[in-house]
């Protein structure tokens, strides 16, 4: 196992963390950190944070959330019209 700087995922990660929540200026932090409880705390909160309400550029500048429900809205009916045209029958397209 090695260390956060040995892995650039995890190093970009860490570096998000730092500006995103350690910062002063974090969109997540509401206080000084004068404990391990307001480090948990505030881990915990920029975790939810990035994974549900952060835009990313991935994802169009959208919050997963919202990427999430426009996704299922275009694509459902979609499936569910497929199920129905093929007997209830979940179906897979094969791309040659």
């Amino acid at each position: 196992m090695g260390a956060a700087y040995d892995d650039a995922a995890a190093e970009t990660v860490m570096g998000l963390y730092k500006n995103e929540a350690v910062a002063n200026n974090s969109p997540v932090r509401t206080g000084p950190l004068e404990t391990l409880s307001d480090v948990e705390e505030l881990t915990l909160d920029w975790v939810d944070w990035y994974n549900n309400r952060r835009l990313h550029s991935f994802l169009g500048n959208m919050p997963p959330e919202e990427y999430e429900l426009n996704y299922d809205a275009e694509k459902r009916p979609v499936e569910k019209r497929n199920r129905q045209q093929n007997g209830g029958m979940k179906t897979r397209m094969i791309q040659s």
